[in-house]
Order: C-alpha cells, then structure tokens, then sequence
C-alpha cells in the first residue's frame, strides 16, 4: 500500500474519541470509539495529496528549462570540477524573527558576450539563462569578474553544488536567479500546514494541561486527612498506582538498556503494561471513594489522549519527511534536511508535547501525593525541583 494510502487510513481508523466517564475496569486500549480523530484534527493533517500534486507542477517546470533531476544530479555530482557551474538551491528566511521563507534557484554561469557558453548545461537551460541574463545587465547585476576569494559562495547543509569555476580566459561569471513557480507554491503549503499542526497542538496540549491540574486538585480534595480513613486508604492506593505508573515509563526512559523517547507503538505497549498491573494487584478494589475512582478514570483517559496526541505528531512527522524525500528525489535539489531547522517548528517536529505534559502530570499529579519521593525516576523527580524553585521545566529528550 502507497504511504498517501496509509496516511488517509491512520487520520480515519487511527487516533479514536474516549468515552466522558468509561467504567474504571474497562481496558483503557478498548475505549476508542469508530470515529478515529477529531474531525478538527483531520482537516489540520499534512496535505498529503495536494503536495504530490504541486511537485509535479514543480519537476515539470523544471523539465521545461532543462533541469530534471538527472541534469541537475551531474551537476551536484560534478561540484569539485573548478570548471564546472555551479548552483546553489536553499530556503531563504523572509525575516530573521519569521519562520516564513521562500526557496532560491541560484546559478552562477561563464558568460562570453552575454552568451552562457557552459557546456555542462543543456540548450534550453542556456537559452533560458541567456535570457535571464539580458534582463539583469547594468551596474547592479551580480556579475561577478574572475576573482575566486569573490566568486566562490558560502556552502549550505544541503550539499548542493557551489564550487565555481575559475579561468584564466576573459569570461565573466554572473550569478542568475531561476524564477521558479510551484516550489515557492510547494513550500508555501508546507510551511502553512506545519505552522497551522503547532498551533493545533498547541492548543490540545493547553486544554490537557488545564484539565491535568484540575485533576491533581481533585485528587488533593478526594484524599486529605480531613476526609477520615477511607481517604488516607485511597492515599495509600494512589501511592501504589502511581509507583506502577513511574515503573511504566509510558512515553520515555531513563534506563541505560532502552533510554529514549517512545514510539506510540512502544507507548501502547507500556500503557497495557500499566493498567494490567493495576488490575491484577486489584487497585481499582482500594479506591473506596468514588470522587477517587473518577479521578482514576480521568487519569486513564488523559493517557489516552496524550497517546493520542503523539501518534498524530507522529504520522503528520512521517508524512512531512516522506514528501521532503520525494521532492529530493523527483528534483535533485536537496532541501529534507534544511527543512526542519528553517522551518523553526516547535512542536509538531520538535516532539516536545508529550515530554511537556507527562513533566506538567509529575508536577501537578504524581507530587500531591506525599512521600513519593523515594519512587521518584531522575526526570519527573528534575521536573519536580524546576517547579518547586519557579523555573521553566527544560526537555530532557528529543522526540524522534
């Protein structure tokens, strides 16, 4: 099955809504209801489709001039030649403060009165330049004499070609801009959709930050000493769920065998580890109040949710390096591994929502228990600190 396929299906079956108030015994990983994501959420998901379209738009365009990829491939391949043109292809920043940006086809060809005479190029690139370069002579164009300390450009991380040739003839170099199209349209969509999933998890990750609070409130309430012994039981229940829930690891670790943030399958898994332990010690059974056992409820659920949350980064992250990969491949031009730093995203491709919020469930959750210091892992027992001292929590580990 073709991944824009698999992504249609993911955003459709994948995901799933959580019932208000499930019944406490109920496997958590039997809650998801048919619908899948929210609707809101698929209509904010990487126009998978729409941007195989436009790259086809974009190598057409460039077939025209005569720079498919195999031509603009040789070209690359040929950077170290000093004879040979160069070009440089990479996302220019608008504004240093603004993560929007607009891509730049630079070449800097030989010109011998006024006609492009590099060989590597094909006839239509040569004609097209020629005439680019009609229209750019005057005292500021970009031409540039045969000096190498001025010729020579600054390299980028895309690894395409920069080395200019340098003759002893009378050959002027000038440096020419290729008027594309449907790149700028191409990155123009991709950049919008990027900035439109970080303000949607944005949001999603403030409405489940509120309601963690809430519910370490609520937890706070349902279990102090003034409540009398059923409370300090459900106390002493809470402690034991929560160890389990620190020994889960759910969404990253700390351990040296397998450190590192989790995948959604992995975190899947940990979650189903969590809730059977909790059911075979039979710790629903000790929550006497029922404030308590809704609040063990609402815990559940904001797991599922947060999984929920990361799967959907996670697909629309697949999908953004999937389609970066085919625009490298249809054209040649190398721009999947500037993307991400020019983009300046920081959620959707910095994978910081899961990390924030299982930091903000330590703090605001596992904390208003007393005594669990000694269960405390490094990273939830760091977040605790930063909170106690007003300092901003700091992530510990990349999603990746």
């Amino acid at each position: 099955m073709k991944f824009a396929q698999e992504f249609r299906k993911s955003l459709q079956q994948e995901g799933g809504l959580f019932h208000s108030h499930p019944p406490s015994d109920v496997p958590l990983l039997t809650r998801f209801t048919p619908e899948g994501y929210p609707q809101k959420w698929i209509d904010s998901a990487v126009p998978y489709g729409q941007l195989k379209k436009c790259l086809k738009k974009v190598t057409r365009e460039l077939q025209e001039i005569g720079l498919d990829k195999d031509t603009l491939a040789q070209l690359t391949a040929s950077e170290r030649d000093p004879s040979a043109v160069a070009f440089h292809y990479h996302l220019d920043g608008r504004a240093a403060d603004s993560n929007r940006f607009r891509p730049r086809l630079t070449f800097f060809v030989h010109l011998k009165d006024g006609v492009v005479v590099d060989a590597e190029l094909t006839p239509p690139t040569r004609d097209f330049l020629k005439q680019i370069a009609s229209k750019t002579q005057g005292p500021e164009d970009a031409r540039l004499e045969n000096d190498p300390t001025q010729a020579k450009p600054a390299g980028d991380s895309n690894g395409s070609s920069h080395v200019l040739p340098s003759e002893e003839e009378s050959l002027s170099i000038q440096q020419l801009e290729v008027p594309l199209v449907f790149d700028g349209e191409f990155f123009d969509i991709l950049q919008t959709d990027v900035s439109n999933l970080d303000a949607l998890q944005e949001e999603e990750q403030d409405k489940l930050g509120k309601e963690i609070a809430l519910l370490g409130q609520d937890i706070n309430k349902a279990t102090a000493p003034s409540k009398g012994r059923r409370a300090r039981g459900d106390l002493e229940t809470w402690r034991n769920i929560f160890e389990l829930y620190l020994d889960a690891r759910i969404f990253f670790s700390t351990r040296e065998s397998d450190h590192g943030s989790r995948t959604s399958t992995q975190a899947v898994e940990q979650l189903r580890w969590f809730q059977d332990q909790v059911l075979s010690k039979k710790l629903i059974r000790g929550l006497k109040l029922e404030n308590s056992r809704q609040a063990y409820s609402r815990f559940l659920n904001m797991n599922a949710l947060l999984l929920q949350i990361l799967k959907f980064q996670e697909i629309n992250n697949i999908a953004v390096t999937k389609i970066l990969k085919k625009f490298d491949k249809r054209t040649s031009l190398g721009v999947s591994r500037e993307f991400p730093v020019t983009i300046k995203s920081h959620r959707l491709l910095a994978g910081s929502v899961a990390k924030d919020l299982c930091a903000q469930m330590s703090n605001e959750l596992i904390s208003v228990v007393p005594q669990l210091d000694d269960y405390l892992c490094p990273i939830f027992d760091a977040s605790s600190r930063c909170a106690e001292k007003g300092k901003d929590f700091v992530p510990f580990v990349e999603l990746t």
